[in-house]
Parts: structure tokens; C-alpha cells; sequence
């Protein structure tokens, strides 16, 4: 059964919360810590009265040559020492750190993280989580490297993916991810040890980068709201599909293309811009 709570954890997690990824996502994270104890609990009875492998833990040269190719070793001695936060308050403090990436904790964004608590914690979801989250709020600065080196002692890499989704589904809440706030998550991805491919791929799901949907318009980032509607309404009736109708089937495929990247460029540039 090692390896499978954390699936088990994200099909009860979708079931219990009545069909919310969200839920799913904290169950996964759960299933995972289930997976990395009963690992850890497997991996001190094989090696329990085992003289030998004690010695060679006490060696620092053992020490540094095997201490990363060894999870459950990692792991035992993680649980060996007293973690400085508990999992709840390392949610709430790199919800924090997203949320404040802007200099501004919008309601939309708030709302989304006090609906997340709510349906993962239940009957434990109270005014203390949130007095806790305004204190995260309010620090000026947040340990958050060292809960990301909490996280990585018990979590695995696809776990710790996960965490990256809902960081992003924070920043999305008010429907755009901006680039302070990319960066953010981005370096709390790195603090974690996602990968830079998988790090890549969560961030084309939420992120767009509005310098190319400029460039799309052919104005610079400093256009002004009448300069952008201008270029749109120029690119988009030259390019209209009822516009290219006497062109070859090729000819036409081009432009339909060309058309939805105008159409697409457009939009996110509205929302950047809250045009």
C-alpha cells in the first residue's frame, strides 16, 4: 500500500468536498504525509537492531556521501527533531507570501483562500486560522524558505507540485496573475525543489506574458487604453474571417489564426490594463 494513501487521499478529498480540486489537492497532500510515515515506520523496523547501519549514520563521511539518495533516512531524521511550524500555519504563510507579492491583499483573493480553509478544515476552520493569517499578512517579513525546507523533508515532488496549482490559484482569484506575483511563486517553487519543467508547465496553465500580446498589437507596454482599441479594431477587421473569405484555404487557416492571437492578445491586455 506505500505510495497509494496520497491517490486514495485525492479521490476522498474530490468525494468528501463534493467535486472541488481544491479538496482534492489538500487530500493528495495528506495521502502524501500517510505514505512518507508508513515509509519512515517501515524503513526504522528493517533497520532498528541493526548496530551496524547505526554506525554508519554516525560517520560524516557516510553522512555526506548517502544522505540525499535515502527519503525514509531523511525523513526519520526530520521526525527526529521538533519542526518549527506545524502544516496549517505553512499553508497560511505561503498564502501569505502570494498574496502580499503586490503590495495589495485584494478581497478576491482573500475570499478564495477563506473558502479554501474553510472546506479543508471544516469544524476547525475558525476566527483564529484567520486572526493567524492576517498576522502572516501583516509581517513585513516571512520565513518562507525555511517552511519550504519544512515541506520538503516530508513531501514528495508531485506533492509539492500541487502546492505550487494552489499558489497560482490564489494569484488568479481576481483573473490575472501578474508578474510579481509569478516570480513569487516562482521562488517558493524553487524553495521547494519542484522542478524547473514541472514549474514550467503549472505556470502555462495561469500565467500570461502580456509583453508578447503587445507585441501581437504592435504597441509597447505604455500605450495608453484608446491606443490599444485602436490597433485592435485595426488588426481585428483586417484579419476578420468574413475579411479573407476570397482567399485560398491555406491563406485562410493563416489568418483564422492570426485573428484568435489578436482576439486573445486583446482580452489579456483588457484584464492587465482593467480596461
Amino acid at each position: 500500500m506505500t505510495g497509494l494513501f496520497k491517490w486514495i487521499g485525492f479521490g476522498l478529498g474530490i468525494y468528501l468536498s463534493r467535486g472541488s480540486f481544491l479538496g482534492g489537492i489538500l487530500g493528495f497532500i495528506i495521502g502524501g504525509f500517510i505514505d512518507n510515515f508508513q515509509r519512515a515506520a517501515q524503513y526504522l523496523n528493517e533497520h532498528q537492531n541493526s548496530n551496524q547501519q547505526s554506525q554508519f549514520r554516525q560517520n560524516s563521511q557516510y553522512r555526506q556521501r548517502y544522505q540525499y539518495q535515502s527519503p525514509q533516512d531523511i525523513f526519520a531524521q526530520f521526525q527526529g527533531r521538533q519542526p518549527r511550524y506545524d502544516f496549517p500555519s505553512i499553508i497560511l504563510i505561503l498564502s501569505a507570501a502570494v498574496m502580499k507579492a503586490d503590495d495589495k491583499v485584494l478581497k478576491s483573493e482573500l475570499n478564495f483562500v477563506k473558502q479554501f480553509l474553510a472546506q479543508q478544515l471544516g469544524p476547525h476552520y475558525n476566527s483564529q486560522v484567520l486572526q493567524k493569517l492576517k498576522h502572516y499578512i501583516d509581517q513585513p517579513n516571512l520565513p518562507v524558505q525555511d517552511v519550504c525546507n519544512e515541506l520538503r523533508m516530508v513531501t514528495d515532488a508531485q506533492t509539492r507540485t500541487q502546492i505550487v496549482h494552489y499558489l497560482f490559484n490564489i494569484a488568479k482569484a481576481d483573473g490575472n496573475v501578474s508578474s510579481i506575483e509569478k516570480q513569487t511563486i516562482e521562488q517558493i517553487a524553487q524553495f521547494l525543489g519542484v522542478s524547473n519543467t514541472n514549474f514550467e508547465d503549472v505556470q502555462s496553465k495561469y500565467y500570461r506574458n502580456t509583453a508578447n500580446d503587445y507585441e501581437t498589437l504592435g504597441l509597447s507596454a505604455s500605450a495608453t487604453p484608446e491606443e490599444i482599441k485602436k490597433a485592435y479594431r485595426k488588426l481585428a477587421l483586417k484579419y476578420h474571417p468574413d475579411k479573407v473569405n476570397q482567399l485560398d484555404e491555406n491563406e485562410q487557416k493563416v489568418a483564422k489564426e492570426k485573428f484568435q492571437k489578436i482576439q486573445e492578445a486583446y482580452e489579456a491586455i483588457k484584464k492587465s490594463k482593467g480596461i
